[in-house]
C-alpha cells in the first residue's frame, strides 16, 4: 500500500508539472519553428537579435474559454494535492480520499475540455496568424492532452485509496 501511495502522489506531481508547463509555455502551435502561438502570446524569432518577440493574443471567446479552462485545472489539481497531504495527516484510518479524487476527476474533464475546444476551433482561436496549413500543433498542446489520461485514472486511484497506518 506505501508503494501505491507514493506512486499515486508521484503520478499527481508529474501531472500538475504537466498542466503549468501546457497552460504556460508558448507552443500550442508552431509554425517552422520561428513562429508559435500559446494560450497568451504569438510568438516570432527574430533572427537579427536572437530574441523571441511576442505580442498578446487576440481575445476571442473561444481562446478565452481555453485558458480559463487550462487554469481551472491546474488550480483543481493544486487543491486536490493541498487537500490530499491534509487528509493524509488527519483523516482516520480507513477514510476514502474522495474529495481528492473528485478535485482530480474535474482537473481532467477541465483540461479535456479546453483541448477539445483548441482542437475544434484553433481556426477562430488562431485567426490572425499566418496560414495554419504551414503550422502544426506544439508540445504543450500534446501535453495537455497527455494530462488528461494521467488526472482521470489518478482521481479514480484516489477514490479507491484507502488510509492504512
Amino acid at each position: 500500500m506505501a508503494y501505491l501511495l507514493m506512486f499515486v502522489t508521484l503520478l499527481h506531481l508529474i501531472t500538475l508539472a504537466m498542466l503549468f508547463i501546457a497552460t504556460m509555455e508558448k507552443s500550442w502551435w508552431v509554425w517552422d519553428g520561428m513562429e508559435n502561438s500559446d494560450l497568451w502570446y504569438n510568438c516570432r524569432f527574430d533572427n537579427f537579435t536572437g530574441t523571441w518577440l511576442c505580442s498578446s493574443s487576440k481575445e476571442t471567446e473561444w481562446l478565452q474559454a481555453v485558458q480559463v479552462l487550462m487554469v481551472l485545472s491546474v488550480v483543481f489539481s493544486s487543491v486536490s494535492f493541498l487537500v490530499f497531504l491534509g487528509q493524509l495527516f488527519t483523516m482516520s484510518k480507513g477514510g476514502l480520499f474522495y474529495f481528492t479524487g473528485l478535485c482530480q476527476v474535474f482537473a481532467g474533464l477541465t483540461a479535456f475540455s479546453a483541448a477539445l475546444i483548441y482542437t475544434l476551433h484553433n481556426k477562430e482561436i488562431l485567426q490572425d496568424s499566418r496560414e495554419l496549413t504551414s503550422g502544426h500543433f506544439g508540445y504543450c498542446f500534446i501535453l495537455a492532452w497527455v494530462c488528461v489520461p494521467l488526472l482521470l485514472c489518478s482521481g479514480i486511484i484516489y477514490v479507491h485509496l484507502r488510509k492504512k497506518e
